[in-house]
């Protein structure tokens, strides 16, 4: 009997012994499972920890982290304005004092927001290389697809002369935010300026180069041929990140605009003057050329203009001010910090005539519908207004009304008269 027992015994020790080994090898798998989870879950957050810090470096190079530490109460402090607000302000600070003056005339103008992204733009013609619309930055540009190199002019019926004794150039590229990774590309733009009639577009005479890399190196350089053929006016200067008085905006887009006028020709980046040559061979066409790979690649809202009639000879002459030099985003009410070139010289004919009242009007091109168009027009003139009255112009001087896409001065049929219709005008009350 007690040989039986003992066996019994046995056999419940074993049975115990063999569920007690799988209840522990099951725990301790759930353990090493839970332990993973938690260092997986661990690892991820300090991995995302890591790209926020990445990514924050990218986008804010300026920001500066602090260590670590326990947080300990603070003094209230100011608000201040944010940094692309400071941005944005000092640009049209710089704008403002600008001494350049825009075309009255837009004869070619693209933003190619019409064009299909990974078509060739339907205005340009192709010298070398490969061209595309693409998009960027919430903007659609003309690419240079071709590891990064190529050449386009505009399509105009006069294939070599086409530019006129007085006219300015503009334009927008993105320059990337300052980084310092070990992998950076670097944008080369050369606009370049042929003499009348001639079709050897490679030995063109004059040019203007922009150079840009992502460690915020960047310099601006240009060689002009003086008007006797002979020799040219050469120059440069440094815009790399830091220098003293750079206009130049990292992570932004740039605005470029060029004058000429008769014999003069002047440079500006966001409203920096930077080329100031008294002497130049006029010009008969200019073409865009791209001569590196770059990730931000691509020119955006390209306008050339003509003339340059002072405000006050076209107020007497049509009782009203008609302009294409205030522009705003694509679809909204911002105004562009370029605007604030003819702004300010509106602003400055009102302050020379304090009798002068304007009703600021906005208009649209038949692009989208009227009950997208109408209130976008008021919001643009009551956007001017109160530009205006930042300047210090009373606002009783100024009346905002939108127009919409009612009043056209040219077909919609027609990029051109689309560009024309897009206009503010200033009726003298």
């Amino acid at each position: 009997m007690k040989k039986l027992i003992t066996a019994v015994m046995v056999m419940l020790l074993t049975a115990l012994a063999a569920n007690a080994q799988n209840f522990f090898k099951n725990l301790g798998e759930r353990v090493k499972n839970s332990a993973q989870n938690k260092v997986e879950n661990k690892v991820e957050q300090k991995a995302d920890e890591a790209v926020d810090k990445v990514l924050d470096k990218l986008f804010n190079p300026k920001k500066e982290t602090a260590p670590e530490t326990v947080a300990q109460p603070q003094p209230a402090e100011t608000p201040q304005p944010a940094p692309e607000t400071q941005t944005v302000k000092s640009v049209q600070t710089a704008y403002a004092k600008t001494d350049f003056v825009p075309g009255d005339e837009i004869f070619f103008e693209d933003n190619f927001e019409n064009e299909r992204v990974g078509e060739f733009p339907l205005r340009w013609e192709l010298l070398d290389g490969y061209v595309e619309t693409a998009s960027l930055e919430g903007r659609k540009v003309l690419a240079f697809t071709d590891n990064g190199q190529g050449q386009v002019i505009p399509n105009m019926t006069k294939k070599w002369d086409w530019l006129p004794d007085v006219f300015t150039l503009e334009f927008d590229l993105f320059l990337a935010p300052v980084v310092d990774d070990g992998d950076l590309s670097a944008l080369t733009y050369h606009v370049s300026f042929g003499d009348r009639g001639d079709a050897s577009y490679y030995n063109a005479s004059s040019g203007v180069s922009i150079w840009y890399r992502e460690d915020g190196s960047s310099t601006l350089s240009w060689s002009l041929a003086k008007p006797d053929g002979r020799s040219n006016a050469s120059g440069e200067k440094d815009l790399s990140v830091g220098t003293p008085d750079n206009p130049v905006q990292p992570g932004q887009w740039n605005h470029f605009a060029f004058s000429f006028n008769q014999r003069a020709f002047k440079g500006y980046v966001n409203g920096v003057r930077i080329i100031n040559v008294p002497a130049m061979k006029a010009p008969g066409y200019f073409f865009f050329s791209s001569g590196s790979q770059y990730r931000y690649s691509g020119l955006s809202n390209v306008r050339l203009a003509q003339g340059a009639v002072p405000l006050y000879d076209r107020l007497l002459t049509e009782g009203k001010i008609v302009t294409y030099a205030i522009t705003f985003e694509t679809g909204k009410a911002d105004l562009k910090p370029e605007s604030m070139v003819e702004i300010n010289r509106v602003a400055q004919l009102m302050q020379e005539n304090p009798g002068l009242q304007f009703e600021v009007q906005g208009h649209c091109d038949t692009t989208g519908s009227d009950k997208v168009n109408d209130p976008l027009s008021q919001r643009r003139a009551e956007a001017i207004v109160s530009a205006l009255t930042d300047l210090g112009i009373a606002e009783a001087r100024l009346t905002a009304v939108g127009k919409g896409s009612h009043v056209p001065i040219a077909s919609n049929s027609t990029e051109e008269g689309r560009a024309k219709n897009r206009r503010v005008e200033f009726v003298k009350k």
